[in-house]
């Protein structure tokens, strides 16, 4: 038997099973019969067995190039490095649906072993549901787009990765954002699993809120991951270009962010119970249209995959998920009264609903504009692709307005806030963003927009620190501690609360980064011959001629230049052109670049080409306070991981108790 037929055997039996765990899952929950949910909970584990042995088979069959297999064959080659050829996993089409049910399983299992015991009462309906994602992924891979598929003559040598897979970046990126679009699956399992059991008072928040906290902060994750790829892979001078790929990408997150601040409302009010579970439903919907998006090739990307059978399919279970989830929806509508209302518009309440309408706002014109190439191509026969400009003239206002919420609405009160409190509360944060829009304006800025939304900004990160410095202020009069010590006992004690803060502290560091890079880029096309220097800004470069490194399979051509701020020598700059064996006509840019300090801007240099004289021509960017958006990526983690992270056990008779005040959830 051969390596790939144990692989592909696992496939079908892990269907098979799959599909029993559903029929158990099912009749236990409709006949209370216990004893089949815990098969079906074991039928989960074995699931998650099968399709890891799929998988390991898969990454040996990688690592030993056998190129029987036409995955194999299409994705490394002999000369491949390791940690290139373990990206070959992940780096075509049916081995990045493989890792995706294999991250499902795994996951599912974990929340199996984690959850069970507590969620009785909703596990037939979650089985069932994580079941039947299962079985599509896995019909899909045992039956239309195998991994393990043969090939048709036994070859020396393989294709090789795409080239623009072989960076670091792509090691993290793309199993980042995969199992990202995969985790939304868990909070959506449960939210059927409410739906389905009819048990919609507060017993599913808990595990939905903890769930999509989880799926919400690796797919930010993997959204950074692919800024900062681009950024030093792709070789345009920009981190994020509004490629389709993307724009779904960024979708499902957008619905996420909204759910973690509008079922605070549910926690503590009662409010937006069906509009809580509608986030949820979307967030997984555009989860499945993103990796449709990815796999179908319906729209032009560099990070998409060509035409195949594949993506009908995808749209075929994205439709009959919608559907079946918004009946099941409106058949419990009954069911699902406000047991409140707003009070006022200066309230909490109202602050996360507006935060919602901002960031649906901003999901739907993205997903407009990604879309509308196929809206023209059905309605006039020509794809007509929308711009980067349209998604800044749109998205940018209600960016900015989220901006300026963000810092706003912890300073709200539940219910009302008089204008006295609200005052009282908001004058040193706005005082701040006052005082930055002055300065810059005294400094000599000239765009208006650009003044104002780092005054935003500004204001927003004065609403942090007024927080973290009330928290601290009032630890300390209770203990006596010293500030770092309250600091550190007031995030443990309150989690959710001030790991969301450094959440909104990574999104106002991100929008520095963001206005500074939109606002200030400059670009210069420079040709230099061997030993010339030329002035770019208040940059000199001297350029110290071509050279030539050979590697196995790959060719770069390297152009170093010497940069120098004034009498200040930076180093040198080795900007690069790969070119692949057997892909010669796609070279990939090494992009060489270096924040400056204590101005952070990126000397950002492109090799665009070069003469038979030796001469070069060169893309040099500045980039102002784009390592802002990388540290802010690092506050985002932290705020995350604190935000998520499991609190002391307590009497499971909490779980029907309302939220206490001060806790709040993550916010981008």
């Amino acid at each position: 038997m051969r390596l790939g037929d144990i692989g592909q055997i696992a496939l079908v039996v892990a269907f098979a099973l799959a599909a029993y765990g559903l029929v158990s899952a099912a009749l236990g929950g409709v006949h209370r019969r216990p004893e089949m949910v815990a098969s079906a909970r074991g039928a989960g584990y074995g699931v998650a067995l099968l399709v890891s042995v799929a998988s390991l088979v898969l990454l040996a069959a990688l690592l030993t190039k056998d190129f029987t297999l036409r995955y194999v064959y299409e994705n490394t080659s002999r000369d491949a490095p390791l940690d290139v050829t373990l990206s070959g996993f992940w780096g075509g089409q049916a081995g990045s649906l493989l890792f995706w049910a294999w991250a499902l399983a795994l996951l599912g299992a974990v929340v199996l072993a984690v959850e069970f015991r507590s969620y009785r009462a909703l596990m037939p309906g979650f089985l069932g549901t994580l079941f039947a994602i299962q079985i599509f992924f896995l019909a899909v891979l045992a039956f239309v787009s195998s991994p393990f598929q043969q090939h048709p003559a036994a070859l020396p040598d393989g294709r090789g990765l795409n080239p623009l897979l072989w960076d670091d970046g792509m090691r993290i990126h793309p199993p980042l954002l995969l199992a990202g679009y995969m985790s939304f699956s868990v909070p959506f399992a449960f939210a059927m699993a409410a739906l389905l059991s009819g048990r919609l008072r507060r017993e599913w928040l808990q595990p939905v809120r903890r769930w999509m906290l989880v799926a919400w902060g690796i797919q930010g994750a993997g959204l950074l991951a692919g800024a900062w790829w681009a950024y030093h892979v792709l070789g345009w001078g920009g981190y994020w270009g509004w490629d389709p790929v993307e724009n779904v990408a960024l979708l499902p997150w957008l619905t996420a962010t909204a759910f973690l601040h509008s079922v605070m409302a549910q926690e503590r009010r009662g409010l937006f119970k069906v509009w809580n579970l509608g986030l949820v439903i979307a967030s997984f919907a555009l989860a499945i249209f993103g990796t449709f998006v990815v796999r179908s090739g319906v729209l032009a990307s560099v990070h998409s995959f060509a035409q195949s059978t594949v993506g009908p399919v995808f749209f075929a279970f994205l439709g009959v998920t919608l559907v079946a989830a918004l009946c099941l929806l409106f058949y419990r509508l009954p069911q699902l009264p406000p047991e409140g209302h707003l009070d006022s518009v200066a309230s909490r309440e109202a602050s996360f609903l507006l935060n919602n309408f901002l960031l649906l706002s901003i999901a739907a014109a993205t997903f407009w504009g990604t879309i509308f190439p196929l809206v023209s191509e059905l309605t006039r026969g020509a794809k007509v692709t929308v711009g980067g400009p349209f998604y800044q003239q749109v998205n940018g206002p209600l960016a900015l307005g989220l901006l300026v919420l963000m810092g706003l609405g912890p300073l709200l009160a539940w219910r009302r806030t008089s204008l006295m409190a609200l005052w009282r509360n908001v004058r040193w944060p706005l005082a701040a963003g006052l005082l930055v829009g002055i300065v810059l304006f005294a400094l000599g800025v000239q765009r208006g927009l650009a003044a104002l939304a780092f005054a935003a900004a500004a204001f927003t990160l004065g609403s942090i620190g007024l927080e973290f410095w009330r928290g601290v202020r009032a630890r300390r009069a209770m203990t006596g501690e010293p500030r770092p010590v309250a600091l550190w006992h007031l995030v443990a004690r309150a989690r959710r609360r001030y790991g969301g803060y450094l959440v909104h502290l990574s999104m106002v560091l991100i929008a520095f980064g963001v206005i500074g890079s939109s606002f200030y880029q400059t670009e210069h096309v420079v040709t230099f011959r061997k030993g010339e220097t030329h002035s770019v800004g208040r940059y000199t470069f001297t350029y110290q001629g071509m050279a030539e490194h050979v590697e196995p399979g790959v060719v770069a051509i390297v152009a170093p230049l010497s940069a120098a701020d004034g009498a200040t020598a930076l180093g040198t700059l080795a900007p690069e052109r790969r070119i692949h064996r057997n892909w010669e006509q796609q070279p990939v840019s090494g992009v060489a670049y270096q924040t400056t300090l204590p101005w952070l801007e990126d000397i950002y240099v492109i090799l665009s080409g070069w003469g038979d004289d030796g001469s070069a021509t060169f893309r040099i960017y500045i980039n102002p306070l784009v390592s802002l958006i990388w540290l802010g990526g690092a506050v985002f983690l932290l705020g995350t991981l604190i935000a998520a992270w499991p609190a002391a056990a307590r009497p499971r008779a909490s779980v029907l108790r309302p939220a206490p005040q001060e806790v709040l959830v993550a916010e981008a």
